[in-house]
């Protein structure tokens, strides 16, 4: 999470790309004030992606991405490019970085391509400028990471082209002040030992932040909870994985969700997985299913992703599928093997990697949904589940 304890996925993400040599590396540590990335003269210094999270004002929390060289060459190279562009998908900003006597090159114009393709938002900075100084046009800047030239300003630039988030609530638009909301929080061999998962933390402090009360138990705390409170609570949120089960001890009069459901609205397309989890209807024997994770952590023998869903899912279809399975950052590029895509809440993806993959899968026509929606579906209760987003 960092010092600040804002967790990496609720940071705005800004990746410096350009050829090797263009100075990306110097200008992140002058814009960090940190010695954050190696600086050499030697071509390909930077050979992996390097994520940092740390605050920058007047940024903020931010988290700082360095590339490798977009002119790299061999084998090698070609993967290192590959794995450059890839982080555009992680990039709620992109920085090109482009020595400034040489000016644009056929690689950085495909990758201005690409950002301008993804509706990116970017700047041209123009690096080594004590060497060689031009007129900025729009989205443009000239910098000198050696002699502090337009710092200062650059970081203001970003600043004023990051489309601010603050206003984006997990469930305090939701509720009013004073309101109770109930937490569902099993305690299994699937929990975190000492700890809350990331969707139950933010959302407990999306709650307090409203000044409404949370009380969070266990399933079978539930029902005597609810008995014993003289004020009907404005909420239930429920792990996805015993809907069921608490779907028949909430009376039907409370709103009812889950901390699944709730991520898909803060982060993903909330309206393209409602629909397409109706694809469940029209599954046949052999079809392939991909099941992806934002996160990689030690499987469980009663795991959600890989043993739960599709239990659940074969029950409710009564087909023979095939499975296949994702995590972390491995998510394919093709993805037209697959009928269907279920992914996690994605807590762990920030916004523009979650919306990136589910927009992906909209181009390449493959439905895609999320656990909490599936698992509300093959239970009856995707309607109840949904209701209270309606307003």
């Amino acid at each position: 999470m960092g010092l600040t304890g804002i967790p990496a996925a609720e940071r705005t993400h800004i990746g410096f790309f350009g050829k090797r040599n263009a100075g990306k590396s110097s200008l992140i540590n002058a814009v960090t004030g940190q010695s954050l990335s190696i600086v050499s003269d030697v071509k390909g210094t930077t050979t992996d992606p390097v994520l940092k999270t740390m605050e920058i004002l007047p940024l903020g929390p931010v988290v700082i991405i360095d590339t490798p060289g977009i002119d790299d060459e061999g084998e090698l190279g070609t993967l290192r490019v590959e794995k450059s562009f890839d982080m555009l998908r992680k990039s709620d900003i992109a920085v090109l970085v482009v020595e400034a006597k040489e000016g644009l090159s056929p690689e950085d114009e495909k990758l201005l391509a690409e950002i301008k393709k993804r509706n990116l938002p970017y700047i041209i900075c123009y690096s080594k400028c004590d060497e060689y100084m031009g007129e900025a046009g729009e989205n443009e800047i000239y910098t000198s990471a050696k002699n502090n030239v337009n710092i200062f300003e650059l970081k203001e630039m970003i600043a004023g082209k990051i489309k601010s988030t603050s206003e984006k609530r997990i469930v305090g638009d939701m509720i009013d002040q004073g309101d109770i909301v109930i937490l569902v929080i099993p305690i299994d061999e699937s929990a975190p030992k000492g700890r809350l998962i990331l969707p139950q933390q933010l959302t407990i402090r999306d709650i307090l932040d409203k000044n409404a009360s949370c009380i969070c138990l266990q399933p079978d705390e539930l029902a005597d909870t609810l008995n014993a409170l003289n004020k009907k609570p404005a909420l239930v949120i429920t792990d996805s994985q015993v809907f069921g089960q608490v779907s028949k001890t909430v009376p039907e009069e409370i709103p009812l969700t889950s901390f699944s459901i709730l991520m898909l609205r803060y982060k993903g397309e909330f309206e393209d997985a409602f629909h397409a989890v109706k694809t469940l209807d029209s599954l046949q024997d052999g079809d392939k299913i991909l099941i992806s994770e934002g996160c990689t952590h030690h499987r469980q023998c009663n795991d959600i992703g890989t043993v739960k869903l599709p239990s659940w899912i074969e029950d409710f279809t009564g087909k023979r599928l095939q499975y296949e399975f994702s995590s972390g950052t491995g998510f394919p590029g093709d993805l037209s093997p697959y009928r269907m895509i279920i992914h996690c809440g994605g807590c762990m993806l920030n916004e523009k990697e979650m919306k990136n993959r589910m927009n992906e899968a909209k181009r390449q026509g493959v439905p895609i949904s999320n656990y909490g929606m599936v698992i509300s579906y093959v239970n009856g209760i995707l309607e109840r589940a949904t209701r209270v987003f309606e307003k």
